[in-house]
């Protein structure tokens, strides 16, 4: 997919160049935006690199002289670190500087950092995105934000260039709810997923039969349709990681706790990411999930 051409080139800092990250910023560089990248393993930055961008040594340099700071890192702390720390991102940023933290983290860390770059001068929206890394690598994301609508308005252009749809759920605080929201579904449609082909595959149906038939049916979901042939391929290649998800799922966890909403379903698939995190699939796709409910079935 083509990258739209940038209607007014930003001065971007893009810190975090992981699996989501670094086709992100390939996009805005190709969308014609002047980007300065930061991540912690320098290797990462070498497709963004190749693309155009250009190499700062810490997060603090990422911010020097730029409209616009993008955090795409992997939780609350990290966050905390690379805008707010000793070298992060803020320290020499230009007052009025809008930081956009893509990452998920908790609702109450996003407000944490919003006051804290608010009494800098500075303006922040919580902007999480959904969509794994081919949506990524696409433009393809679901961009969920909270922040002021001026602020947000301001970023669209930004967020026209990674994703397909936004939503302005809210003040700041208002995209990592909605994001923690998906996660449910993303954790409780996965564990429907893997129970449904175990039945199948001990009913002795054929799977890949099953995924193709059931993909367009009242139980089709984006798991089934996206995942589901992977696990039939066994093919366990992270587009997004157990141990992100779970760190997620404590995430909704404590949001749900928070304000009394039950969440069994994802106490259920804690328990069995805590399968695959014992038996050494932490970093694997969060598909392999059907490697912990097969072992569970063997047992029985």
């Amino acid at each position: 997919m083509t990258e739209p051409a940038a209607a007014k080139p930003a001065k971007v800092g893009f810190i975090g160049l992981g699996i989501m990250g670094a086709p992100m910023a390939t996009r805005l560089v190709r969308a014609g935006h002047d980007v300065v990248v930061f991540t912690r393993t320098p290797a990462k930055a070498a497709p963004v690199l190749l693309a155009g961008a250009r190499w700062a040594d810490a997060p603090r340099i990422a911010g020097q002289d730029r409209h616009i700071v993008i955090s795409m890192v992997t939780d609350g702390p990290d966050v905390q670190e690379v805008l707010l720390g000793d070298q992060g991102a803020a320290c020499d940023a230009t007052a009025g500087t809008l930081f956009i933290d893509m990452s998920t983290i908790a609702p109450d860390m996003a407000r944490s950092i919003a006051a804290q770059l608010a009494a800098k001068g500075h303006r922040f929206i919580d902007a999480p995105v959904t969509g794994g890394d081919i949506g990524a690598q696409q433009g393809a994301l679901s961009i969920l934000v909270g922040g002021a609508a001026d602020d947000v308005q301001e970023a669209r252009p930004i967020f026209e260039v990674l994703g397909r749809r936004v939503t302005h759920a809210g003040p700041v605080g208002a995209g990592s709810t909605l994001k923690a929201c998906n996660q449910i579904l993303a954790a409780v449609n996965l564990l429907g997923m893997c129970e449904a082909l175990a039945l199948a595959k001990r009913s002795g149906l054929e799977l890949s039969q099953m995924v193709d038939a059931l993909s367009v049916g009242a139980g089709a979901s984006w798991s089934l349709q996206n995942l589901g042939p992977k696990v039939v391929a066994a093919d366990f290649d992270p587009g997004f990681m157990v141990d992100l998800l779970q760190k997620d799922l404590r995430i909704v966890r404590q949001t749900a706790d928070a304000c009394g909403s039950p969440v069994r379903g994802v106490q259920l698939a804690q328990e069995l990411f805590a399968d695959n995190q014992a038996h050494g699939e932490g970093r694997l796709g969060s598909h392999v999930m059907w490697k912990a409910v097969e072992r569970i079935a063997n047992e029985s």
